[in-house]
């Protein structure tokens, strides 16, 4: 008999981030990614709050945004001037933050409330492409500095009941990450880069048991190429939070090329 779908009010979302501000300077490199942040959010709904697990912010417990009013962290460097005058003024959302710190902790977590700490540039950028208006709370939660794939799944395991609430919860990272390759020629195909981001789609949109979906993504770096695409893996460890959030197949929801490399995003 075929397994019964269900429909959660919370979608589940892995995005590549870009370049620092870059999306937001009208980098051609960046246009695709531009449109397809666009395009994607009217079939997102209107969340009450915005969960996002950036690339950008490491700890050694599980730490939460916890302000009402977070400011903005320019967490880049040698960019125009306008890179840093952009605004994104969305409050945070306390109780919430209460919620995660107290699922974390109940679900053998150590996890910590952190009521100072700002909007980093894995939140704003994309943000304020897909959600201009700045009028949904967010809240931001850290990797930990561990960078072990098994545990992030666990944190997202650990935040599986929220998919019954009316959020969106955004993996902010990118599927390749290799700062180098980036400043090379952006016309020759990058065949490690495409080994690689086929084997992520293949393990993340496949037809196959979790148990083995779940141990591809713990050991990824056993995958084709795995450590030219990810010298540090923090660009892609948003993804295990997503998925142990989810422990189901996602959608392939972009397949293009970022500053010309092939990058990914999925939807659960």
């Amino acid at each position: 008999m075929p397994e019964k779908t269900i429909n959660f009010p919370c979608n589940v979302l892995y995005i590549p981030h870009g370049g620092g501000p870059l999306p937001l300077l009208g980098d051609k490199n960046h246009q695709e990614l531009v449109n397809f942040l666009k395009n994607i959010t009217p079939s997102l709904g209107k969340p009450s709050t915005i969960l996002v697990i950036s690339a950008h912010w490491e700890e050694t417990n599980a730490t939460i945004t916890s302000g009402e009013n977070p400011a903005l962290i320019y967490d880049y460097s040698g960019f125009s001037d306008e890179a840093y005058k952009i605004k994104y003024p969305a409050p945070g959302n306390p109780p919430l933050a209460d919620k995660l710190f107290n699922l974390l902790r109940s679900n053998g977590v150590e996890a910590t409330l952190d009521n100072n700490r700002g909007f980093d540039h894995g939140l704003f950028i994309p943000l304020k492409i897909m959600f201009p208006d700045a009028n949904i709370p967010c809240v931001q939660l850290s990797l930990l500095n561990s960078l072990d794939p098994k545990e992030h799944i666990r944190i997202g395991k650990a935040l599986s009941e929220l998919r019954n609430e009316n959020l969106l919860i955004i993996g902010s990272g990118l599927s390749f990450h290799n700062m180098r390759a980036f400043f090379q020629s952006k016309d020759d195909l990058d065949e490690r880069n495409v080994e690689f981001d086929r084997w992520l789609i293949n393990t993340c949109t496949d037809n196959i048991p979790e148990n083995e979906r779940e141990k591809k993504l713990e050991q990824w770096s056993e995958a084709p190429a795995a450590r030219y695409c990810h010298p540090r893996e923090e660009h892609l460890l948003p993804l295990h939070v997503c998925y142990g959030i989810c422990r189901s197949t996602a959608k392939l929801v972009f397949d293009g090329k970022v500053i010309g490399k092939k990058t990914c995003a999925f939807l659960w």
